[in-house]
């Protein structure tokens, strides 16, 4: 039997229940998958670095992060990256080529459908 994984983090506990919510509130399995990916223990959570969006994400896409983005690769395409966290020199890679750092919240927001999200991780 599966153990449990409980979280501390009151921020992850309430994206995770909204997740589940938003899930069935739109008939969007993405982000049933999300949430649950973000139960998982932190040590198996995704670390994807910026050039690995370069090779996955196509033109038009939002790359969804259900982790950390690490600053290793290039970067030369503006992207739409969501994620639970970003290094900051990540962040600075992705803005610098005119790309755009969101939250998961904020795509949730903006995309209730998860319509065009490529998951990397």
């Amino acid at each position: 039997m599966a153990r449990k994984i409980k979280k501390s983090n009151p921020i992850l506990i309430n994206l995770i229940q909204d997740l589940k919510k938003k899930a069935h509130e739109n008939n969007a399995p993405i982000w049933k998958d999300i949430a649950e990916r973000l139960e998982r223990s932190l040590k198996n959570w995704a670390e994807v670095n910026v050039g690995k969006l370069e090779k996955c994400v196509k033109d038009g896409e939002i790359a969804l992060v259900p982790g950390k983005v690490l600053s290793g690769g290039n970067l030369n395409k503006g992207l739409t990256v969501a994620a639970w966290k970003f290094s900051r020199k990540a962040r600075d890679k992705i803005e610098r080529v005119g790309g755009k750092c969101i939250s998961i919240e904020e795509l949730v927001r903006i995309n209730p459908k998860g319509s065009g999200v490529r998951i990397v991780g």
